[in-house]
């Protein structure tokens, strides 16, 4: 049972309700994690634009989810699980490559290099050494690149963090963790 009651959209403050419409649109509902962070509107904005930015990024939203599939597979959190399992389908990625991506094993070398090095930003909070970063750029990834893989993670580990500790209720279908 969720720990902080989702915001009633339609009750929503002026802020919130404008970012609820934009979610809205985006995906034809505010899924409930929205809704639980929208408590804060600085918090819900901080998402959602991060959501934005990172999509008009240069890695693509099928690198982005399965990005966020093993962040959360790692972070234990069921709710993006589900969530970025679905989206890197709509994105065009199989199940199957999903599913791999979730496990840390990537369809060709450079996207493993990009899941390798996400692992270690999360296992080793942050604390990657300059051959990791090395091993990221020999894949064929730019300092902007590896910049924006950093953000991803980050991303995904504010939105696991936001479901695990709040226990959000998940409104996806869901998806079993490793």
């Amino acid at each position: 049972m969720a720990k902080i009651n989702p915001v009633n959209v339609a009750e929503a403050k002026t802020q919130q309700k404008a970012l609820f419409d934009e979610i809205h649109g985006a995906f034809g509902a505010v899924p409930n994690m929205f809704k639980t962070i929208g408590h804060s509107a600085p918090a819900l904005e901080s998402m959602w634009t991060s959501f934005g930015a990172l999509g008009k990024g240069k890695l693509g939203a099928k690198l982005g989810e399965q990005i966020a599939v093993l962040v959360a597979d790692i972070n234990r959190c069921e709710y993006c699980l589900a969530a970025h399992t679905l989206l890197g389908q709509n994105a065009g990625v199989s199940l199957e490559q999903m599913q791999s991506a979730q496990r840390g094993e990537g369809s060709d070398p450079k996207t493993q290099a990009a899941l390798d090095f996400a692992v270690k930003l999360v296992k080793q909070h942050g604390q990657v050494s300059a051959d990791d970063v090395q091993r990221v750029r020999d894949a064929g990834y730019s300092d902007g690149d590896i910049a924006e893989i950093l953000a991803h993670v980050a991303l995904n580990i504010f939105t696991n963090y936001t479901n695990v500790a709040f226990d959000v209720d998940v409104d996806f279908p869901k998806v079993s963790l490793t």
